[in-house]
């Protein structure tokens, strides 16, 4: 007997995000964060986005709220592990946190 494991699709996530202007800073980020730098760190110094005082957390927020790159990367993207992604605001080291 074949049991098929039902893929459930995340409806929310919550992430942690550090938005700059360049790839090359943030590659920069993301080589720092791979080297054991703290996250929420990194965002409080580098982050152009208003959440970046709160160390880069976005809480959490339904699928469709965000711009869709940067959507179909935390809704399809490992969790825990950092990623970039470019959207129209600049590129983005993303960090999800969870999904459900």
């Amino acid at each position: 007997m074949l049991f098929h494991k039902k893929q459930v699709m995340a409806k929310t996530a919550a992430a942690l995000h550090i938005l700059v202007k360049h790839k090359e800073q943030a590659e920069d980020i993301l080589a720092q964060l791979k080297k054991g730098a703290k996250f929420q760190t990194l965002a409080k110094k580098h982050s152009t986005c208003p959440s970046g005082a709160k160390g880069g957390d976005l809480g959490e927020f339904k699928k469709g709220q965000m711009v869709p790159a940067f959507d179909k990367a935390v809704f399809t993207g490992e969790i825990l592990t950092p990623l970039l992604v470019k959207t129209k605001f600049g590129w983005h080291i993303v960090k999800v946190l969870y999904r459900t």
